[in-house]
């Protein structure tokens, strides 16, 4: 249990920094916060944003064969009941008696019994376990913990009384909707075969684990494409994303030491898989946890809707004429999860124990502060600032001296800083023509400076961020 404790220490030190830096907050906190919910400040927002928009571009933008969709949080009951979610979407769930904390067994077996592999081991099983080795509660240490029992992952809600006999839920995954939405892209799109179909949307899950920041959210983003193929090429398309995902990793800034993937052995594949293989990211105080996943679907999805529905969900084959339900290739993203593993990879200690922010430029969430190197030549920068906010995330700071500002923007690791200074307005006794109507412009990595031009100031920012 010792390593568990100090691995809260760091985890702490993440979250403090994360708080004190406006990346990330507890939400609902004038009401004492509210489990596993997380308000993105700015820096935070950013720094989400340019992640998304970094895959965006990758796997959608940079496509052709791909249709993107906006789908509803509501669908209709039967969804769940055709993919399996109604059977197979639950947790084991066991209660602390003392202080009444939840837990998921599972993983209060992992963290106190590291040489028992509880996935896929039933609940009577799991109970055994954890009262024949005295487990204890994370939150209060006791052993009075309950039997494990069934919990579901999704959220129900009420709705109008044409809905009374049948549950509700809000979604726990964006997978089907595009299932939903296939028979549609094939009836009014182009798309000629095999395609896929994109998404970036939240999902809701009722978790139970115990507080770990952001890695369990109740609400979380999933940016996901569902690729549909023929059987025949499902291995060779298979092993294509691995390597893609690897690239995506790799592109913003996880170092390959921190990341690896891992096999899914077939006992304990998802009842719509073949074959599932996770990137996990080495989170400093969980050690190896999944960060995205692929996985081969098979054509269970659109079989089980085609059956349910009553819709033919098949591709015809204009050349063969043949008909068959295609099979799903699914590589999926966990922003949230990205954005705390490029948190957890970027956040450094120096010697002296301050703090900087470690992150590659595309995904810094402040490219260029613009920093008057007295309050006189505020309106000069305000001027500079108007000028590049539209292209990159700016920031103008008057506050404090110059040196102080420029240590904030290197903690938030903000590539380069731009600096209004005399020469820039001419205020030599005798100016130097040379420098008039130029700026001073910081490199963060070196802290080397050179002076540019104001009217080339923005193309060279754009050569060097991106």
């Amino acid at each position: 249990m010792k390593k568990n404790i100090l691995d809260k220490e760091k985890m702490q030190k993440i979250v403090s920094f994360c708080k004190r830096k406006w990346i990330i907050f507890p939400a609902s906190e004038i009401y004492w916060g509210f489990a596993n919910t997380y308000t993105y400040w700015p820096y935070g927002v950013e720094i989400k944003n340019n992640i998304k928009n970094f895959w965006w571009k990758n796997f959608v933008q940079a496509r052709r064969d791909i249709v993107w969709i906006d789908s509803p949080i509501l669908l209709n009951p039967k969804t769940w009941e055709a993919s399996g979610h109604a059977t197979w979407f639950n947790d084991a769930l066991t209660d602390c008696r003392d202080c009444k904390s939840r837990f998921r067994a599972d993983h209060l077996i992992e963290n106190q019994l590291e040489w028992v592999d509880p996935e896929g081991l039933p609940f009577e099983e799991m109970t055994k376990i954890i009262h024949k080795n005295s487990l204890k509660c994370e939150k209060c240490w006791s052993e009075n913990l309950t039997d494990v029992r069934k919990f579901s992952w999704m959220f129900e809600m009420e709705m109008w009384k044409i809905w009374e006999s049948e549950k509700i839920f809000l979604r726990p995954e964006t997978a089907q909707w595009i299932f939903l939405e296939f028979k549609n892209v094939l009836d009014n799109t182009r798309q000629n075969f095999p395609f896929w179909i994109a998404q970036i949307w939240k999902s809701f899950r009722n978790e139970i684990t115990p507080w770990n920041f952001t890695f369990r959210l109740l609400e979380f983003e999933q940016m996901e494409i569902e690729y549909f193929i023929e059987e025949k090429n499902w291995e060779e398309i298979f092993e294509k994303w691995q390597n893609d995902m690897k690239n995506f990793c790799k592109n913003i800034w996880l170092s390959e030491k921190n990341f690896r993937f891992f096999e899914h052995s077939k006992e304990k594949l998802s009842h719509y898989s073949k074959r599932t293989v996770d990137i996990e990211y080495n989170f400093p105080f969980w050690g190896f946890k999944e960060l995205t996943w692929l996985a081969y679907r098979t054509d269970f999805d659109l079989s089980q809707h085609d059956k349910f529905s009553g819709q033919e969900l098949k591709f015809r084959n204009s050349q063969t004429n043949e008909k068959f339900i295609p099979h799903v290739i699914e590589p999926s993203f966990g922003l949230d999860r990205a954005v705390l593993a490029v948190i957890c990879e970027a956040y450094f200690e120096k010697e002296d124990w301050s703090v900087i922010f470690k992150l590659d430029p595309k995904i810094a969430p402040v490219k260029c502060a613009i920093l008057p190197l007295i309050k006189k030549f505020t309106p000069k920068a305000e001027e500079i600032f108007d000028m590049l906010k539209m292209d990159f995330a700016c920031e103008l700071d008057e506050k404090w001296s110059i040196w102080r500002r420029y240590a904030r923007q290197d903690e938030i690791w903000t590539p380069f800083c731009v600096t209004v200074d005399f020469d820039t307005l001419g205020e030599w006794d005798e100016p130097n023509d040379a420098y008039f109507g130029t700026v001073t412009v910081r490199n963060r990595d070196n802290w080397e400076q050179v002076r540019i031009k104001i009217k080339d100031l923005k193309g060279f920012l754009v050569d060097k961020i991106k």
